[in-house]
């Protein structure tokens, strides 16, 4: 097993570009486990796009999908611990199953485009 040295200057400044590339999934799946109602939660939008090799400018933000009936202030609060680690908004967009499976261009949009699941796997809708 290969294994950084905690020991090495390097280790501080690597640990938090590999957060602010890639940190959101683990990080949110985590504070996502503590929050009873979630039964989906992923990345979509551009940061999602680019996780999943799709070119274009860097993305400003990281937009989440939760799905379930969850505390919203419990989510928005683990999404402003998230943006604390990720140095970039982490924006969240909370819906009952029922909105979820609903028809709307903003829906649409989501459905056709890159996801990254958190939380319930790849399928959402």
């Amino acid at each position: 097993m290969l294994r950084a040295s905690d020991a090495s200057p390097l280790v501080p400044p690597l640990r938090e570009i590999l957060l602010i590339a890639t940190g959101p999934v683990a990080l949110l799946a985590e504070e996502f486990a503590r929050i009873d109602g979630i039964e989906a939660a992923f990345l979509y939008g551009s940061f999602a796009a680019r996780m999943r090799g799709v070119t274009g400018a860097a993305p400003n933000d990281i937009d989440v999908m939760v799905i379930g009936a969850p505390d919203p202030e419990s989510v928005y609060r683990a999404c402003d611990r998230a943006e604390e680690w990720v140095h970039r908004p982490v924006n969240a967009t909370i819906l009952t199953p029922d909105e979820a499976r609903g028809d709307s261009g903003f829906l649409d949009q989501v459905r056709n485009s890159p996801t990254v699941p958190i939380i319930g796997g790849e399928q959402w809708s």
